[in-house]
């Protein structure tokens, strides 16, 4: 099998009984760093939304299908932007994608609809869920595009 070559899309919603680890008690200002492989990409941050902020950003990510080492897993970081000390961890979200990935190869697009995923600490605690909605998009190949137009022969 060829390498296949697509779009993965993002759709950051909104979060849900986050928790505050704010020491003086003020309000978090979260914001998502979203992991694919070796791409990256962050999210504006939530001021003020404390527990329940709302993003609505979409995100592209390039994706390879088959990739190397077989991991097909989208990292959702939610950290608390600090404006004088480093950001807080707030917890993350793993969301696997192979099956999204191959049914979008197989049918020409895979979408799944935002849906809850839960937030975990790094003791594997609940800390609260993330909605987040998928899309992917295999490009063509150069073979399906010259099958698909009419070309001229020479004769």
């Amino acid at each position: 099998m060829s390498t296949i070559f697509g779009t993965m899309e993002v759709n950051l919603v909104n979060a849900r009984g986050l928790k505050n680890n704010e020491f003086l008690g003020g309000g978090i200002d979260p914001y998502v760093l979203i992991q694919y492989r070796a791409q990256e990409r962050k999210s504006t941050t939530a001021k003020g939304q404390g527990s329940k902020p709302e993003w609505n950003e979409r995100f592209n990510f390039r994706v390879e299908y088959p990739s190397t080492d077989k991991q097909y897993k989208l990292i959702l970081k939610l950290m608390d932007h600090d404006t004088f000390s480093s950001d807080d961890s707030l917890g993350e979200a793993t969301i696997y994608l192979k099956e999204l990935i191959e049914l979008g190869v197989e049918n020409g697009r895979a979408e799944i609809h935002p849906r809850k995923y839960s937030v975990v600490g790094s003791d594997q605690s609940y800390c609260g869920e993330i909605q987040v909605g998928l899309t992917f998009t295999p490009k063509k190949t150069a073979a399906e595009e010259e099958y698909g137009r009419w070309k001229e022969s020479d004769c």
